[in-house]
């Protein structure tokens, strides 16, 4: 059965009860290779997909979701969306969205990376984890090494005529080794997120990891002070990652952000600005429209240092008099609408990493940090992390740093930015980040 064909008998079905409805369906594939000692240790493919409905009436909106997309689901449907409505005692207003006037028409998804055969992507992964061996005979483990590839199509339906229809793809591709000298144990990976098979280099990427893993051992603490430190491209956008919901209309309406009241004030160094965009060639989490099916749009949420808008989905919207920014998110199928950028991330500046380390006389670069679950809090911008990196002396690396705590507050580290790389990078949740200088940030070590 098609599903516009399905929805319209969901539609016909719920007509008594709902003043309008909309159904929502979504198939993901994915494909999990991993490799072990140059064998095969999980190699699973996996075909999901689900349907779910949400029906207004009286400004309550009722939802419900389903595996099984055919007929026999019609009715438990639309009874469990009605009940569910029963039971809300929220009196912020929602809606079923009509449609924008246009939206973006957007390819991503690459049909070469789809046909290149299974064979040849095990077979990247056995070439991955044999190169990083074969580099160093201190590299003792390979403790990831794995190819991830997902297929993502989604429909929007609704009884206002919206009907639309999108589909993406993109594979992961990713190494950590172990490297062992005398009793000093460091690791170091490397990765790689790209549509195009092509791209999948995995000679640089264990060079990358074996690097990184050797250039570690005989790491030491250093003193406790303040000092300027450099965050590494990924580093900043695990941070930039952990406090987005800072931006989110919902938090600042439930007073859990202090961007609260704070539009078109300076909030950022004015060398700062932080774009979401859904369009951006790079970035990995484009689409043309929202999970309410509004079109999506470029947006500087900082510019220059001064914050413009927050992120909103529709009920948000409504509740501060706006229109949606195309920001509605559907984590899957079976979840309630909610807030998240597109593609987050920071505008990238003109400096490479070596220049912005030149302008460090007794410093520090941070290329991993550990505890984002457990030491940021998102609330109060606060930020305690272990970390590890380089001990930077006269705009040159010196060596290397392990058993240290960077402590902090997200909104001055924004004030406290002096130099932005030319380096942006995504990770797999579609934020992005050059490498990034901060003035000054506490360091406990010794």
């Amino acid at each position: 059965m098609k599903y516009r064909d399905l929805a319209d008998k969901i539609f016909e079905r719920g007509k008594d009860k709902f003043e309008d409805m909309e159904a929502y369906i979504e198939k993901t594939k994915e494909i999990e290779i991993s490799v072990f000692n140059g064998e095969i240790n999980r190699y699973n493919i996996s075909d999901t997909e689900g349907l779910s409905l949400r029906g207004i009436g009286n400004n309550k909106m009722g939802y419900s979701y389903t595996e099984k997309l055919d007929e026999s689901s019609i009715d438990m449907l639309v009874d469990e969306a009605y009940e569910n409505r029963k039971y809300i005692d929220s009196l912020e207003k929602e809606l079923i969205f009509s449609g924008s006037d246009k939206y973006e028409e957007l390819d991503n998804f690459n049909k070469s990376l789809k046909q290149t055969p299974l064979e040849d992507k095990i077979e990247l992964v056995k070439a991955l984890e044999k190169e990083a061996f074969k580099l160093d005979s201190r590299i003792t483990a390979v403790s990831y090494c794995m190819y991830d590839e997902i297929e993502n199509s989604r429909y929007l339906m609704n009884t206002k005529g919206l009907d639309l229809k999108e589909s993406i793809n993109l594979a992961y591709l990713l190494i950590m080794v172990v490297a062992k000298e005398g009793e000093d144990t460091k690791t170091g990976s490397s990765y790689i997120i790209s549509r195009d098979f092509k791209d999948f280099d995995y000679k640089k990427m264990a060079k990358e990891a074996v690097d990184e893993a050797i250039s570690l051992l005989g790491a030491e603490s250093i003193k406790s002070k303040e000092y300027p430190v450099v965050f590494r491209n990924d580093v900043f956008t695990d941070i930039l990652g952990a406090f987005q919901s800072i931006f989110n209309a919902e938090s600042v309406q439930k007073g859990l952000s202090l961007l609260k009241d704070r539009i078109d004030e300076p909030v950022a160094n004015k060398n700062f600005t932080l774009v979401d965009d859904p369009f951006v060639k790079e970035g990995f989490s484009s689409i043309s429209f929202d999970g309410e099916g509004t079109a999506t749009k470029r947006k500087k949420i900082i510019d220059k240092g001064v914050l413009k808008t927050y992120l909103y989905n529709w009920k948000t919207a409504l509740k501060d008099g706006v229109e949606s920014t195309g920001n509605g998110y559907r984590s899957s199928y079976k979840a309630s609408i909610s807030t998240s950028a597109t593609n987050l991330f920071v505008e990238k500046g003109n400096k490479t990493l070596e220049e912005i380390l030149e302008t460090i006389d007794n410093g520090i670069m941070i290329i991993d940090v550990q505890g984002l679950h457990s030491g940021v809090n998102p609330v109060s911008g606060d930020y305690s992390l272990s970390a590890y990196g380089y001990e930077i002396e006269n705009g040159k690396i010196k060596r290397p740093v392990n058993q240290i705590t960077i402590a902090g507050n997200f909104f001055e580290t924004l004030m406290d930015i002096e130099e932005i790389g030319e380096d942006l990078r995504f990770n797999s949740s579609g934020v992005g980040s050059p490498s990034i200088k901060v003035k000054k940030l506490a360091v406990s070590g010794e």
